[in-house]
């Protein structure tokens, strides 16, 4: 059971590595250690009292709270792996695990939250991936190729970006890509989910506001484009923006200024705005819904990212990627997918696109307890969900994946066959025929 903490617990908590927060019923900060501050680069003073998302500058926040799940299911959650922005708006990795909160009566009064840098291990996975790895996303799709061909004149230029993709297809990484290869790549990189937030509150948190501006402002509190100064904004999902906020929005990118809510002095906006959505806004443009001269403001350099079922190609690579990064994660040492499951991923069309696979991976991480993920291991679901027979280039993935396993496999092992056979699971004599199969030389 978790009880509330009080001052004689502090530092116990300032000792721990793991940064950790408190918060009660309405979201406010309780406490927050000295690890906390360090990775946030938030002081406690400014933190203790504010809520816990405008500390926390992060996706999950606005779609997915794990603290509140967790007060609503009173089920705890342990590692979920997330990103973040620090005060300075350079994103980290982290961990995240969440339980509830209650006093010495054992009434819930709130919830507490520790998180973990991985900074470190996501530069091994980072290293790990070698020359795969294109601005942090992980292809050798041609059509991907070809945009981050692109991505250094379109970052330099300083026009508006707007990037179009299915959810889970990587919008946000290459919106930093596009940040981290700009001139203002030393400002912040600023995201805000412009479907997750209900109108009156999206327009506070854009543009701020002004104490007295309403009943609870009780002071003056800067807003997401005054944050990004001399950086960058991603507006996410921008086709869920309401109408009254897209003719603010306009103002912004036409005249560089913008009123915080409850003042008449305009601010100089100073960021550059990268937008991305997963919905058709011609369409929206044509049926009213969306501003077209907004859509012309932000049209300027389109980029469409392929859903995965479109880039199958990569699928043998992303997994080989996702099993590196969680046997860091984890401390585990899987070291491969079988073929069958292979050929099983490879005909699933994923609307969920990489974020899917990534869950299906992670899934299956927990089940695995051998050294090679099998079928038994996949989420059920898959198999009522894939298309028929796999097609000739999924074949042909699958090999090129069976054959990189083998060469890895033997240089591990120093190309002893037995050795390799052993860790492969298979006879030498099999391993040798489909050696000769592949052409693979030892």
């Amino acid at each position: 059971m978790n009880t509330c903490p009080n001052k004689d617990y502090d530092p116990i908590l300032d000792s721990i590595a793991d940064g950790v927060f408190t918060v009660d019923k309405d979201w406010n900060i309780m406490s927050f250690n000295k690890a906390a501050e360090n990775i946030t680069g938030v002081p406690r003073r400014k933190a203790i009292g504010s809520k816990c998302w405008e500390v926390f500058q992060a996706e999950i926040c606005e779609r997915n709270c794990l603290l509140k799940n967790t007060l609503k299911t009173n089920k705890p959650s342990v590692n979920k792996i997330f990103h973040i922005m620090k005060k300075s708006g350079v994103p980290i990795p982290i961990s995240i695990s969440t339980a509830i909160l209650k006093n010495e009566a054992g009434e819930i009064i709130g919830g507490v939250e520790t998180f973990r840098d991985l900074s470190e291990i996501e530069e091994l996975r980072k290293e790990i991936s070698g020359k795969s790895t294109h601005y942090d996303m992980v292809t050798r799709n041609h059509r991907l190729l070809d945009i981050f061909n692109t991505l250094p004149a379109i970052s330099l230029s300083g026009s508006p970006v707007l990037i179009l993709g299915e959810s889970g297809t990587g919008k946000e990484l290459l919106a930093k890509a596009i940040h981290n290869l700009s001139e203002r790549k030393k400002g912040p990189f600023i995201a805000v989910n412009c479907g997750a937030l209900p109108e009156n509150l999206l327009e506070s948190e854009l543009f701020g506001y002004k104490k007295g501006a309403f009943t609870d402002a009780k002071a003056d509190k800067p807003g997401r484009f005054d944050r990004a100064r001399g950086g960058t904004l991603f507006l996410d999902e921008i086709g869920d923006l309401p109408k009254s906020v897209q003719v603010k929005l306009l103002r912004v990118l036409q005249e560089h200024i913008y009123e915080p809510l409850g003042s008449t002095d305009p601010v100089i906006s100073d960021v550059r705005i990268i937008a991305a959505t997963n919905r058709d806004l011609n369409k929206m443009v044509e049926s009213g819904e969306f501003r077209n001269d907004l859509f012309y403001r932000i049209h300027v350099m389109p980029l469409t990212l392929p859903p995965l079922r479109d880039r199958k190609d990569d699928i043998p690579l992303l997994v080989e990627h996702f099993t590196s990064h969680f046997n860091t994660i984890y401390k585990r040492s899987i070291e491969s997918v079988s073929p069958d499951a292979m050929a099983v991923l490879l005909k699933y069309r994923y609307p969920g696109n990489i974020r899917e696979l990534e869950n299906i991976l992670q899934h299956a991480f927990v089940l695995c307890q051998v050294s090679v993920i099998d079928k038994k291991h996949l989420p059920e679901y898959l198999f009522d969900n894939i298309s028929g027979k796999a097609q000739e280039s999924d074949w042909k993935s699958v090999q090129l994946f069976e054959k990189n396993r083998i060469e890895h496999a033997l240089e591990r092992n120093r190309f002893s066959r037995v050795k390799t056979a052993n860790e492969l699971g298979m006879h030498t004599t099999t391993l040798w025929r489909k050696m000769n199969k592949y052409g693979i030389v030892s």
